[in-house]
């Protein structure tokens, strides 16, 4: 990384980074500091004694003396930030309590910058990044944007993507004093897709993915969102922004039969209907998914596009200079670099160019253009009828494409130096070099400098800052392990004196067919001539004159809705409707007492300026606009949050898109018996606030309609306190194929609208219920594993439980005396802890040999039931009272109120029991399982006395209120 600071600075700062082979982890890095133009170099220790990694330095933009660096120590976990207000002489250290990303400074105001943590959240510093505070969370990376200048009102404003708590992305705006959840502004009405918030110029883009279509919408001047119209079947993949100056939106626009190809689209003004300009543009998919598009914006002279267009898998390179009106390719050399005369024809031959961009950002693109240098282009391609990937021979045109000169057999790294007056190259090549070309007359005549006595690896060239420089560096390595030569190279001394006047003539720019008359008007501009050996210096500026030329055919482009046919070419230069397009249709926005024209088919080139002349669009027909019906009327909550809780502000917000809303009454009714009617109603100046006091659902009903048609729009709210807790109520024992209720007890009680998600073994897939119970079977022994989710939009809990399923089991009847209940807290810990108890009474007064006394043990039923008749089974509850544990009558009708012990015949094995209290509020259920119960103990499934001579084991739980498959009050 190496940067000049000032601007006309004499100082460098270059920052080298090592890498480790495998993890791409740095390693080591060492900061460099030159203040003579990098002539020497000085190590910067910023903390002596100490080890540390610079990972990236920025420099403030509106003021290059002020320089951060982001560091971290070895271990990586001490961030901490190195300010300089000096240009890297000096550095105060400043330790940060989370870990930098990114920084951004402010457009305009040097000491605010903002600071995008890995942990996905975002900071603000107002004094040079010395005091820290956390703006926002959850903010995606590469998805914020500082207030633009002239298109938003409040400079200290941040755009942002941000995840919203409930799921989705959101797009954001606040001010940097105060971004808290309550003043953060959404723009947008709905979810958005994530990483699709970009803010460019006086537009903002987003778009929203609803099953397999995609919607793209843009705000224009911070107005409204509206939907991008494309032509109707278009169906986009894709969109990537070209360019988006010039008040028009450039975009390439992947269409749903395009695999490595977008087609090129124009917009109007406001950014909302596309005109195709060019199909079928090269693309290349880039590590990260990154897209990247064979189109180049000519710097220097504004209109002047470059393509590449893939048809058949062949790539022919295309040229413009009317924003994509018309395209052309390029015209190839006459002669060959030794003047030869070229074998390349036309219409059969070619010039075509490579126009990707290279990895390295120290080297110039494979196409090389600059605003200070108008009407100079240099890349690398080759002649032929198509681009031929590994042929990169090096052309350069000083009139803007007209025409080519060819200057090299191989690719070079290309800068330029004033304005274009020095053009230095070097061979792009992996073997070392210690000689450059440059040239001073536009490529015509190069020359041979030796910039070092030793051959070095050259890794790319850098020139100081400001476009009239002559001094440039040459940076690389001599070996493979060694550290970064530093070359510097300076062209002042080979120039005698500053340019005067007399060193200048003019050129007049033209396109591949001589027409001078370009978007709509003439331009001259200003070059050295070949004889003068001057600098051209800082006062230096190209464009000389420019006439306004009279309006032709050319100056206008298809219309939104039509498109230039080549089958019918023979019938004229024409544009033509699509079949899915009325031109005389009334626009979305044409409101009733207005009028509106309808299209020619025409509309001028945006930023055309030709006067008089021809005139397209002179022939549109002026219409009323009718009352339009209101249609796509929707209805949305500020927030996106469909689950509130009581009392909780909710802001209601309607959005229609089309029909006429200024004659429309719009009828609200929030379900509470609170209505309302608007007149005249907007989306944003007239939120609809509104607080629901009691629990429910509510369905908020806006109906739209004027004396044309009607429109409605519901949205269901739901008012729910946060779920707490979930209790999953199963029986710990199962027979195989034997029905089992599975209850989830949710606390509040009164929890309205809880969906419940079970699972069950080891089924991925959950079962869903509104209901707070679930009948199951399970077809085989063994321990299931049974979790319930129980989620209401507000909050989700859990609980689990495991199930023991066996083919047989006996359930004898526990009674218990009375002094039970006094002291029953209700809840699972207190069961618990009663079944560990009489587990271990059941075991030493049994005198059986156990291998644990805490759940699990192994008897003979016929000694337990002597125990239990014998009333030797009893512990001591709160305040000394005696709670007595006994063989329940099986033939009372109340004996089905008493806790159970389940045995099995099945020796060696555990078998689980449960004990529950009779209480009868605790016995409360939704379901009536009482039929259930009496099924189950009367089933031929039961172990009878015969089993005395057989070893069971038991295991006594108490759990919180289990039974309710089994009991009922």
């Amino acid at each position: 990384m190496v940067h000049w600071t000032g601007e006309n600075s004499s100082v460098i700062l270059i920052l080298t980074k090592y890498y480790h082979a495998d993890s791409n982890k740095v390693l080591e890095s060492s900061l460099w500091r030159s203040s003579d133009y990098g002539s020497t170099y000085t190590k910067l220790n910023l903390m002596p004694g100490t080890t540390i990694i610079v990972t990236n330095f920025y420099i403030c933009p509106t003021n290059k003396k002020k320089v951060i660096l982001v560091s971290s120590s070895i271990n990586e976990r001490d961030q901490m930030l190195f300010i300089s207000t000096d240009e890297g002489s000096s550095f105060q250290r400043q330790p940060v309590s989370f870990t930098v990303d990114t920084l951004l400074f402010h457009p305009s105001e040097e000491d605010k910058l903002l600071a995008y943590s890995k942990e996905a959240k975002l900071y603000i510093s107002t004094d040079l990044g010395h005091k820290w505070t956390l703006l926002q969370e959850r903010v995606t990376k590469d998805r914020v944007f500082w207030a633009v200048t002239g298109a938003d009102v409040d400079p200290d404003l941040v755009h942002m993507e941000i995840q919203d708590i409930g799921g989705g992305y959101l797009y954001v705006t606040c001010l940097i004093q105060n971004c808290s959840d309550k003043m953060v502004t959404a723009q947008f009405l709905g979810k958005i897709d994530h990483n699709s918030l970009s803010v460019q110029d006086e537009y903002i883009f987003v778009k929203v993915t609803t099953g397999n279509r995609t919607k793209y919408y843009v705000s224009y001047r911070r107005n409204e969102f509206v939907q991008m119209r494309f032509p109707k079947y278009a169906l986009p993949k894709d969109v990537q922004i070209v360019s988006t100056d010039e008040n028009q939106v450039f975009l390439a626009l992947q269409e749903w039969y395009q695999t490595d190809t977008y087609n090129l689209y124009q917009s109007d003004p406001q950014g909302v209907y596309y005109s195709i300009v060019l199909e079928n543009v090269r693309s290349t998919k880039q590590p990260e998914e990154n897209v990247l598009i064979d189109i180049l914006e000519v710097r220097g002279i504004k209109g002047v596009f470059l393509a590449n267009q893939k048809i058949d898998g062949k790539v022919m390179t295309l040229i413009t200079y009317n924003k994509g009106r018309d395209w052309e390719p390029l015209a190839p050399p006459t002669t060959d670099m030794n003047g030869k005369p070229a074998s390349c024809k036309q219409p059969d031959c070619h010039l075509h160019l490579h126009l990707r961009w290279a990895d390295n950002p120290y080297v110039s693109g494979t196409v090389h253009t600059k605003d200070s240098a108008p009407g100079l282009i240099m890349g690398a391609g080759n002649l032929g009828s198509q681009l031929v990937e590994y042929k990169e021979e090096m052309y350069i045109t000083s009139d803007c494409g007209k025409t080519w000169r060819q200057v090299f057999e191989e690719e070079h790294h290309i800068l330029y130096l004033d304005h274009g007056g020095v053009i230095v190259a070097i061979k792009d090549t992996s073997i070392p070099l210690k000689i450059l070309k440059f040239s001073t007359d536009e490529g015509r005549t190069w020359s041979i400098h030796n910039f070092t006595s030793t051959s070095v690896f050259v890794d790319g060239l850098l020139s100081e800052p400001g476009d009239e420089t002559l001094v440039m560096t040459v940076f690389g390595h001599i070996s493979y392990r060694s550290d970064w030569e530093l070359v510097k190279v300076d062209f002042r001394q080979s120039f005698p004196r500053q340019c005067t006047e007399a060193d200048y003539d003019s050129w007049k720019l033209t396109d591949l067919q001589g027409e001078k008359c370009i978007m709509g008007q003439e331009r001259m501009y200003r070059r050295r001539k070949e004889s003068s050996f001057c600098i051209k210096g800082k006062s230096y500026t190209s464009a000389l004159t420019d006439k306004p030329c009279q309006c032709t055919e050319k100056d206008f482009a298809c219309d939104y809705g039509f498109e230039r046919a080549p089958s019918l070419r023979l019938e004229g230069d024409r544009c033509y409707p699509d079949f899915w397009h009325d031109p005389d249709a009334p626009p979305e926005n044409c409101h009733l007492g207005h009028s509106y024209k309808s299209s020619t088919g025409y509309r001028k080139v945006i930023t055309n300026v030709c006067e008089g002349g021809l005139n397209k669009e002179q022939s549109a027909k002026q219409h009323s606009c009718p009352l339009l019906p209101p249609r796509g009327l929707q209805l949305g909550i500020k927030g996106q949050m469909l689950a509130v809780a009581p009392g909780d502000d909710i802001t209601f917000i309607v959005h229609q898109e089309q029909g006429d809303t200024t004659s429309t009454r719009y009828q609200v009714d929030l379900m509470d018996g609170v209505r309302a009617i608007y007149e005249n109603l907007t989306v944003t100046d007239e939120p609809i606030q509104h607080r629901y006091e009691k629990p429910g659902v509510y369905r908020v009903n806006v109906k739209a309609e004027n004396s044309a048609g009607h429109d409605q729009a519901t949205l269901y709210i739901q008012v729910t306190a946060p779920l707490q807790d979930v209790h999953l109520e199963v029986v710990p024992i199962a027979g195989r194929n034997q029905e089992v209720n599975l209850t989830a007890i949710v606390l509040p009680t009164e929890a309205n609208l809880t969906v419940f998600y079970w699972w069950i073994g080891d089924n991925l897939q959950p079962k869903l219920s509104l209901e707070n119970s679930l009948i199951t079977r399970f077809s085989e022994e063994g321990e299931v594993p049974v979790t319930v989710q129980a989620s209401n939009g507000r909050s989700m809990v859990q609980d689990s439980k495991i199930i023991i399923v066996y083919d047989h089991f006996q359930v004898i009847p526990l009674s218990f005396s009375r002094n039970l209940d006094r002291f029953n807290p209700n809840i699972p810990e207190w069961r618990q802890d009663v079944g560990q108890v009489v587990t271990k009474i059941l075991a030493k007064v049994s005198i059986i040999n156990t291998q644990t006394l805490e759940l699990c043990l192994f008897y003979r039923v016929p000694t337990i039931k002597q125990v239990l008749s014998e009333n030797n089974v009893s512990f001591i509850v709160r305040g000394g009272l005696r709670v007595l544990v006994t063989l329940a009558d099986s033939d009372r009708g109340d004996s089905l109120m008493h806790p159970w012990l389940r045995f099995r015949k099945l020796p060696g094995r555990n078998v689980y029991a449960q004990m529950h209290n009779e209480k009868e509020q605790e016995m409360t259920s939704p379901v009536n399982h009482s039929e259930d119960t009496q099924n189950i103990i009367q089933g031929e499934e039961f172990i009878d006395d015969d089993l005395d001579s057989q070893t069971l084991g038991v295991v006594l739980s108490i759990n919180s209120r289990e039974l309710h498959s089994y009991l009922t009050s």
